[in-house]
């Protein structure tokens, strides 16, 4: 099981996702407009309700924003690199898929899917190894943006690049040392963006089986963006791109 915490995310799951969800726990007391339509999605659904104390919230909660909204589900799983190939057919023409290589921090990682889900990507694809799990921080964060996305585990990054760039796949890879900018990107083909780590941004082997590499010009005198806010910038730029009238 796992538990999304907060508002938003638990109406967004309720709403799309009631299958997954188990049990609604609301704070004593707390009966606003906004928690009295979550109760209200939890019995359409019949999903069951319960009104808790503050100490049950502070024990099953702790370090965690919860807004006296807990909603048990049963846990999101991800998807196997099989699972996108076999729902190629239902994606995007072109499609676009985000590529995280080693984002570790759950809240980057949850604010990645929030942008990818808000842009239209068709698949997020993940490292088995050196990445965040889709923990309740990173769910939270996420905002109700993790719950429609196919979300892929792959063994090996570099492989399965290949794999796609064999069926007509364009890869984008961002790098603060490449020589052109992220605006220089073609969107209206089949892409995927691939992003790195918070720290060291993309491997090597990763970084090698990149058809493109590009970066976000920065005017001011920071060096560098937090790698969720550099996801969403760069996915904006292609959904402008894709959304802009075709030239005559």
């Amino acid at each position: 099981m796992s538990d999304v915490f907060g508002i938003q995310p638990a109406r967004a799951l309720l709403r799309d996702s009631p299958a997954r969800a188990r049990a609604l726990y609301t704070l004593q007391g707390r009966r606003d407009a906004r928690v009295n339509e979550l109760i209200s999605l939890a019995k359409e659904s019949g999903i069951r309700h319960q009104s808790m104390d503050g100490a049950w919230f502070r024990r099953r909660a702790a370090d965690v924003t919860h807004q006296g909204v807990l909603l048990e589900c049963h846990e999101l799983a991800l998807s196997r690199e099989q699972d996108l190939f076999d729902a190629w057919d239902r994606f995007n023409t072109p499609p676009l898929f985000l590529i995280l290589d080693g984002v570790t921090d759950p809240r980057n990682f949850g604010a990645c899917l929030r942008s990818a889900n808000a842009t239209g990507v068709d698949a997020v694809i993940v490292p088995k190894r050196n990445s965040a799990p889709l923990s309740p921080v990173a769910l939270k964060t996420a905002q109700g943006g993790a719950e429609n996305l196919l979300i892929v585990e792959v063994v090996n990054l570099a492989r399965f690049m290949k794999q796609l760039m064999q069926r007509n796949v364009w890869i984008i890879g961002a790098d603060g040392e490449a020589p052109q900018a992220y605006t220089a990107v073609d969107a209206r083909d089949g892409l995927a963006l691939v992003m790195g780590s918070e720290g060291k941004g993309l491997r090597r082997l990763t970084k090698e089986n990149c058809d493109q590499l590009v970066h976000i010009p920065m005017q001011g005198s920071v060096s560098s963006l937090n790698v969720s806010v550099a996801t969403g910038v760069m996915l904006f730029e292609i959904q402008r791109q894709r959304m802009a009238p075709v030239p005559e």
